[in-house]
């Protein structure tokens, strides 16, 4: 069953919900402008599931496959997986990782690295979020070191359980206990900004607009 607050949060955009966490006097919750959609015109949102990890030139091809696959194995349904690999070196997502995902009901991936299979995963309409494409893979170069942990991407916090929220525009985090509260003024503010919309359309003065519906 789709939680109901995706379905909501399908039809606001990132730029509002931006503009709400920063009303509530937050901070550092945009992922930085690196990390952009494979597929733009998806909307990815939904609570997240973490996974940090290194390169490790030591670990033989068995080891880094064992561990590949246990995170998959790990990542749970309704979440969207999102990782902070330390390298722009491997892809951190490819083919066979997103069908399994997909399959098991994952909504996307965010990485913070690479990808790879891009013309597949287009196919198949999973959407994920990277900073570059490349052949190489995880084997016998890099193994994960936490799932379900707060990871840093330069100086935003992802705790486990956060909601992401992506088009376009880029990608907010929107911290759980605040969740309920940005996803109201968020819908609230997308009608104040069709008021500001249909009075400018409407002949009103801009300024005069933002004064009697106080948002633009």
């Amino acid at each position: 069953m789709t939680d109901p607050r995706i379905t909501t949060l399908q039809g606001v955009y990132t730029s509002v919900i931006h503009d709400v966490l920063r009303a509530l006097g937050r901070r550092n919750f945009t992922l930085p402008p690196r990390i952009t959609p494979l597929q733009p015109e998806l909307v990815l949102t939904g609570p997240a599931f973490t996974i940090e990890g290194r390169i490790d030139e030591s670990a033989d091809a068995h080891q880094t496959l064992l561990d590949w696959t246990g995170l998959l194995s790990k990542a749970p349904a309704g979440h969207v997986w999102i990782s902070q690999p330390h390298n722009q070196v491997v892809a951190q997502m490819g083919e066979l990782s997103a069908e399994t995902l997909h399959r098991k009901g994952v909504l996307g991936a965010v990485m913070d690295g690479g990808l790879r299979d891009a013309n597949f995963i287009l196919r198949l309409g999973f959407p994920c979020w990277r900073t570059f494409h490349t052949p190489r893979d995880v084997v016998g170069f890099w193994r994960p070191t936490g799932t379900d942990l707060p990871i840093m991407i330069d100086d935003v916090q992802v705790r486990p359980g956060d909601w992401l929220h992506g088009d376009r525009d880029g990608m907010v985090v929107i911290p759980l206990e605040l969740l309920d509260e940005v996803i109201a003024k968020s819908v609230a503010a997308m009608g104040t900004e069709s008021l500001v919309r249909r009075a400018i359309l409407d002949g009103m003065d801009p300024q005069a607009a933002y004064l009697t519906h106080g948002k633009f």
